[in-house]
């Protein structure tokens, strides 16, 4: 292992001996966590047997066209790595030039179940993961790797492929939700939300438990997953060739300004900075839903984070000891896949009624539950209540307010818009519609920051109304922005474009004879107990919002048909 950096001037003189210095920390943290886990294997001694192969499976690659080419080449983002010869955006900008022999490279690739050795190393950058921590120490800089931008044009292809086959055949995790189309951190919430908020309108507690992993897309096992895309995806042939192709011989340099350490090899996990990587991470994870599901624990996955919840009634200690259980087996489960639980990082929270959740503590054991945690960008607390997140965002937003505020004599009205959005409005935005039946009072504050924002831009006083200047700028208040974010789910999830845990929740209301409602889109608004929290779960507040809407707007054709009526919409109930 290499010891703490303590050059006093790391990193802010770059030589080729610091270069190496993170090349030999990130390795042999590798290499540690391995060491460790292969221990953890001998003990656990229970290695799953060998898988039956898939009765369809994908063996070739449908060999691309130029058009298929310029869409994709299109599509992906021109970023320039130091691996790239020439500038992206000059490359792009004489592509037609290329367009021949870039197709004959792909196609060659595809053909032969070969990926190109040159697109094989990838480029290290250490990133200082917050920006109080001390500088010196190596092991506070996570590795950030660039790859060739024509590497990622062929995965780009491939991706499509292979996604396309996994949707028709259903493979993927019904409870995974990163890195997949219509899927996102706000719908990933907003189900473990729903289902809690439900657990509170029957009167019972739940236990929430984020479990970290070390590294985990680093750690990533070749073997185990070539077998997974084989016995348990259905790769076969070229496809399962290429694969192999793709992640064998791997290497990567660290380099920073203009210094670079040795090339060394990478002997495991899935390229990072690749389009590939996150698809293969989550078809490495397949086999862990079953795990969870066998002790009947309500789970959600984005990418490596996984939350486990489950239901307490008061004075019910079953849930909880099928908890426990289901975590000692997951980490059984982890250690044979060569991924490592970080206990210290695994937080439990406990949502209810005070006097409740004191009462569950003492039978949680190891666990220590906390007032409130951060759950993929968002901080839930035990009330549910959102004020500890509500805080941070109206706290992080006027710091920059402030900034915006010093330089803004010197921005034109565009360039201080773009700010405004850039810093304000997306953290106003960012999974707002889990704040759905909160009441005005709750979000207040984030009303304030919105008006204050809107004040710096068009130079208004703090003594004018605010309400003609939001109006002026089209800029919805919060409250209506959120019912923007959940009818555009539920918009979404009516017409095949949200993830099926949250269409699932949604349910057209058919009544039992003919009436002049039938077939207008209504959707069945399920029967609650409390306004707190039963009328604020999405299966609840989605239908009930959908249903207040007029029914041209409901049959909308599209998402920006629909996007647009409903801004309108909303833009007149808010300032007529």
């Amino acid at each position: 292992m290499v010891p703490d950096c303590n050059f006093n001037r790391c990193p802010t003189t770059t030589t080729d001996t610091l270069c190496e210095a993170f090349a030999d920390h990130f390795r042999s943290k590798i290499d540690n966590i391995r060491s460790s886990l292969l221990s953890q294997q001998i003990l656990i001694n229970n290695t799953p047997g060998s898988l039956l192969p898939p009765e369809e499976t994908l063996e070739s690659f449908v060999l691309v066209d130029a058009r298929t080419l310029g869409r994709v080449f299109s599509q992906v983002r021109p970023t320039t790595g130091l691996l790239d010869p020439i500038p992206t955006p000059f490359f792009k900008t004489f592509y037609g030039f290329f367009e021949e022999h870039l197709l004959y490279m792909v196609n060659c690739s595809l053909q032969t179940g070969v990926f190109p050795t040159s697109f094989k190393t990838a480029v290290v950058k250490p990133l200082l993961k917050k920006s109080n921590l001390d500088p010196s120490v190596l092991n506070n800089y996570r590795p950030v790797s660039n790859l060739p931008f024509l590497s990622k044009i062929l995965e780009k292809l491939v991706f499509n492929q292979v996604n396309d086959f996994l949707n028709s055949k259903d493979i993927l995790e019904r409870h995974q939700s990163g890195f997949r189309m219509n899927h996102s951190t706000e719908t990933a919430l907003l189900k473990i939300l729903n289902d809690i908020r439900c657990n509170l309108d029957n009167k019972k507690l739940t236990v929430l438990v984020l479990l970290d992993l070390t590294a985990a897309f680093d750690t990533v096992d070749h073997h185990i997953l070539l077998n997974r895309l084989k016995n348990l995806v259905g790769l076969s042939g070229t496809v399962l060739n290429w694969f192999t192709s793709y992640l064998s011989d791997r290497s990567f340099f660290v380099s920073m300004d203009t210094c670079s350490s040795r090339i060394h090899e990478t002997k495991c996990g899935v390229p990072q900075g690749s389009i590939l990587g996150p698809t293969l991470f989550n078809l490495y994870m397949l086999p862990l839903g079953d795990v969870i599901r066998s002790h009947g624990i309500s789970f959600h996955s984005y990418a490596d984070d996984t939350q486990l919840y489950i239901a307490v009634a008061p004075g019910d200690t079953g849930p909880v000891d099928a908890l426990f259980n289901c975590i000692l087996d997951i980490q059984s489960w982890m250690a044979e896949n060569f991924l490592q639980l970080n206990q210290d990082k695994t937080e439990a929270l406990v949502i209810g009624p005070e006097g409740q959740r004191e009462k569950l503590f003492p039978k949680l054991k190891d666990f220590k539950p906390s007032q409130s945690v951060r759950n993929l960008g968002v901080i839930l607390d035990s009330e549910l209540s959102f004020i500890p997140h509500i805080k941070n965002i109206t706290k992080v937003g006027f710091y920059h307010l402030k900034n915006i505020a010093r330089v803004r004599p010197f921005l034109s009205q565009a360039s201080t818009e773009v700010l405004m959005h850039a810093l304000i409005s997306c953290r106003l935005d960012y999974c707002n519609a889990l704040l759905s039946g909160l009441p005005k009072k709750s979000i207040s504050n984030l009303q304030l920051l919105q008006n204050s924002a809107a004040r710096v831009l068009t130079r208004t006083r703090g003594r004018e109304h605010i309400t003609p200047v939001l109006e002026s700028l089209h800029w919805l208040p919060v409250r209506f922005r959120i019912d923007f974010k959940v009818l555009l789910l539920v918009f979404k999830c009516l017409n095949g474009l949200g993830p099926t845990y949250l269409s699932d929740l949604l349910l057209f209301y058919h009544p039992s004879r003919t009436l002049r409602s039938s077939g207008t889109g209504l959707l069945t608004i399920p029967h609650v107990s409390t306004k707190t929290h039963g009328e604020a779960a999405f299966s609840y507040y989605g239908p009930r919002l959908w249903n207040s809407l007029p029914e041209n707007l409901r049959a909308a054709e599209t998402v920006e048909i629909f996007k647009k009526r409903l801004k309108t919409h909303l833009f007149n109930q808010a300032f007529n």
